[in-house]
Formats: C-alpha cells, sequence, structure tokens
C-alpha cells in the first residue's frame, strides 16, 4: 500500500515540478519567476523526501534540508537585489 502511495505522490509532485518549470521560463514578470523558482526547491525537497523514504535512508532527509537552507538563502538574496539592486550594503 505504501508502494502505490508513493508512486502516486512521486508523479503528483513531478507534475508540480513541470508546472513550475513553466512557469519559470514563461512568467510574465519577475516576482513570478521568483516565486516560482522559491516553488521549484520547495517540490525538489518533496521530492528528495519521498524517495528517502522510499529507500529507507536517512540520508536523502539531511539533503533535503541543506536544499532547504540554501533555497532561503537563495530567494532572499535575489529578493534584496530586485528590491535595492545590491546584496551587500
Amino acid at each position: 500500500m505504501l508502494a502505490y502511495a508513493l508512486m502516486i505522490a512521486f508523479g503528483l509532485v513531478s507534475i508540480a515540478v513541470a508546472i513550475c518549470f513553466w512557469r519559470l521560463f514563461r512568467g510574465p514578470d519577475t516576482p513570478d519567476r521568483i516565486l516560482a523558482l522559491d516553488t521549484l526547491y520547495i517540490n525538489t525537497i518533496a521530492l528528495l523526501i519521498l524517495f528517502g523514504i522510499y529507500l529507507g535512508s536517512a540520508l536523502y532527509f539531511e539533503a533535503a534540508l541543506l536544499i532547504a537552507l540554501m533555497g532561503f538563502i537563495g530567494t532572499a538574496a535575489l529578493c534584496k537585489y530586485i528590491l535595492r539592486g545590491d546584496i551587500v550594503e
């Protein structure tokens, strides 16, 4: 039963990743692209966690934590650059 639920979750999150890529490349404005990039790394974290559950390995959970940290810092830096034109004051 868990294997079927994981396969369905893999499929649905993969569709979400594809939609985020579409919005990232097609987005009408810069804030839309930033939001798509933010959602893309969240979906990547979900895929890593699902893969870790599927394999039963804790290594993927640590990788998801690192991606979450880097994604947050990257999003904050990108937003600051767009608002002020400079990251470091």
